[in-house]
Formats: C-alpha cells, structure tokens, sequence
C-alpha cells in the first residue's frame, strides 16, 4: 500500500481543496475531480475504474470499513488517515462514516455518440440534485442504456446526487447536450422513437405505447416540465394514466414509471 500520511488540521490545503470540491460544480470542472462519501461509494468508484486521486478515512473508519478500504487502496495516489474533526468538515451527512474520496470525472461524451439501438433517457434542465440521483439509479437498476443530461442540469457529481444515486453515475453512460430539441431531432434520422412525457391527458398513456428497440423518453424540469422545443421535436407525447386527485408526479418518480414500463414492453423486464 502506498505511504500513509496523517491529517489532523481541517486546514491543510489537501483538506481545503476536498472541501471546495464537494460544494462547487465550478471548481469541480475546473480540478477535473470530484469528492464522494462513504465506504460503498468510494469502494464503488475504484472498482469502476475511476482514477482515486487521494482516499481520506478516520481510526474508527480503518478498523469498520476495511473491506471496502482494501479495494480502495490498491487504487489510490494518495492515502490519508484523518482525524475526526477533518471527517467532520468533509461529510455532507449528519454523521460521517468517515471515508471519503476524491477521484478524477470521467471524459463528458456528446449525445451524437449514442448507439444506434437501446433505451436512453433524456433529462432537460433537472435542477433537484436529489431526484437526478434517483433517476440515474432506477435508470441503471432498469437496464436503461444511458441517460442525456441536457441544458443546465445540475451536476450528477455533487453530494447530492451522488449520495441520491448509490454509485449509478459510475456504471451509467452519460451523454451531454446543450438543446434537446436538435439531439431529438438527430435521433430521429437515426431511426429512434422519441417520446416526450407530459402531465396532459391528451397524450398517449404510456400503457397502451409499444416501444421499438431504439426509443428516447424525454422527461423535463421539475416545475416547468418540457420545454416547447423538445416535446415538438419528439415522435409522440406520453403520460402516466393517474387515477387520483394529484395532476403530476415529480420528475424521480414520473421516470421511474416510464423506464419501467418502456423496458417492459421491450421484453426486458418480465
């Protein structure tokens, strides 16, 4: 294993700069890195291949989280046992297990390198960080192909999200895209079916839809949905049949549905 170095000041320029990566989206683009929290978590972006910059971990973590910690080590450039007032400062949560990581961001890959067949997902100016974990961990569970983050989505590395996620953003392809409105299009000539989902009951209900085996489902904003642009750039408007009083779902819980049930009607989930 390499070297271990101890920390016990929450002022080291090391720890400053974990810091600053766990709270700014800015600063994380611009160190090319990220901070995840948690043995799982950090265990999970190692054995994903990430490159693990440093992995930070108190006494107490050393002793109870070992098995994940073995599978961080080996991949780590810098190890650091801190002490528990460091930890503090790190986490995000109430009470820290005490492990933490920072590892480089994957390469950010366009939406003009989707495959030609598969489901993918596409999501327009999510700002919840919250509800984009949830949606990228129900999307991987589901077997979905990859997801577009389109516009001014927050970002999928922030605290948040990756707490939100349980580790979907490292097994997950994500595509980039500045208008969703042209992705759809291009898709379309590559013989995709796009499908923007609204709250209106003039839409198809998802139920009675038979998805092909290259299809793009386009959910939007938490409040205001969809922009113009997408939903008439897509094949087909969609909507989950709802029987009680509520007009609408929020964007986790209207994407989980919809990937359940295109997955399903493309024979993957049975």
């Amino acid at each position: 294993m390499i070297p271990c170095q101890v920390i016990t000041s929450r002022k080291n320029e090391i720890i400053k700069t974990a810091a600053r990566l766990r709270d700014s989206a800015s600063f994380r683009r611009e160190q090319n890195a990220f901070l995840a929290e948690g043995a799982r978590l950090c265990a999970d972006a190692a054995d994903s291949g990430l490159l693990i910059r440093a992995v930070f971990y108190t006494e107490r973590a050393g002793e109870k989280y070992a098995s994940y910690l073995d599978r961080i080590f080996p991949k780590a450039e810098q190890v650091n046992q801190i002490a528990d007032s460091v930890a503090e400062l790190l986490g995000d949560t109430r009470q820290p297990q005490g492990v933490f990581c920072t590892a480089e961001l994957p390469k950010r890959a366009a939406a003009s390198g989707i495959e030609k067949n598969g489901c993918y997902l596409a999501l327009e100016e999510i700002q919840d960080p919250s509800n984009l974990g949830a949606v990228l961990r129900t999307a991987e569970a589901l077997g979905v192909s990859g997801v577009v983050l389109a516009g001014s989505c927050c970002d999928p590395y922030g605290a948040k999200a990756l707490r939100a996620g349980m580790g979907a953003v490292f097994r997950l392809p994500l595509y980039y895209e500045e208008n969703l409105a042209l992705c759809v299009r291009r898709l379309r000539g590559q013989n995709f079916f796009t499908a923007a989902a609204v709250p209106t009951e003039d839409a198809l209900p998802i139920t009675g839809v038979s998805f092909p085996p290259a299809v793009l489902l386009a959910v939007g904003n938490e409040g205001a949905g969809l922009s113009r642009q997408a939903v008439a750039a897509c094949d087909a408007r969609v909507t989950i049949p709802m029987l009680g009083r509520a007009e609408s779902l929020n964007a986790a819980s209207s994407a989980a549905i919809l990937m359940w049930e295109i997955m399903r009607t493309r024979g993957r989930l049975e």
